[in-house]
């Protein structure tokens, strides 16, 4: 069954989930424990998109989260930072195109660590698109990214199915119509002139 024709709703209101946690092995020596990034949740979203409920008003600062019962160490802390929208645009429609159809559809966050050992991280900006996550690491930013749930990925499919038109593709020249080069890289030259033979035999470039 297809998607309606009316176009999708094209934003969500995300919080991003950072987790610290001991580093293991000889680099505990320098660096003790990490930021890591944890989860990507739908504060709000539309029709058919899960949302969760957060502990505190949005939007809001950073606050310290409660582990599930049980599931971390004393030494796990997490901490939420709400309030970050990811908007899919139709000219970007090709990024969220390969990223629906890679392997695993993902949300990607951008964040940059804190100045000091006691400050929380910064989460910058969060996405869907697959192009806003290469530019970003083509400006050596740190990027990270979780699974995007089913739903969520449903919802993409619906905004790209809509907005996608992939480019045609442009017809190979034959080849009868590249140019011809000798060994050397070349232009050769062709001549359609009958080759005059000499004295002795042999044929002269001269025409008859």
């Amino acid at each position: 069954m297809g998607f309606a024709s009316e176009a999708p709703a094209r934003t969500l209101l995300t919080g991003v989930v950072m987790r610290r946690e001991p580093v293991a092995g000889p680099m505990a020596r320098w660096q003790p424990w990490r930021w890591v990034l944890a989860d990507v949740v739908v504060l709000q979203g539309p029709p058919g998109v899960a949302c969760v409920q957060w502990p505190s008003e949005v939007p809001a600062g950073p606050l310290a989260l409660e582990p599930a019962s049980g599931a971390a160490s004393p030494d796990v802390h997490h901490w939420g930072f709400p309030g970050f929208p990811v908007v899919l645009h139709p000219e970007d429609a090709e990024g969220l195109y390969l990223n629906l159809t890679s392997p695993q559809p993902c949300f990607w966050v951008m964040w940059r660590e804190g100045e000091s050992e006691d400050e929380l991280p910064a989460p910058q900006i969060v996405t869907l698109s697959y192009h806003d996550a290469g530019r970003w690491l083509d400006a050596q930013e740190r990027v990270d990214q979780v699974p995007a749930p089913a739903d969520v990925v449903r919802w993409m499919a619906a905004f790209v199915e809509h907005h996608y038109r992939p480019e045609p593709k442009r017809r190979a020249r034959p080849a009868s119509f590249q140019p011809l080069t000798d060994r050397f890289g070349q232009p050769a030259r062709i001549s359609t002139g009958e080759r005059r033979r000499g004295p002795a035999g042999d044929s002269t470039g001269d025409g008859a």
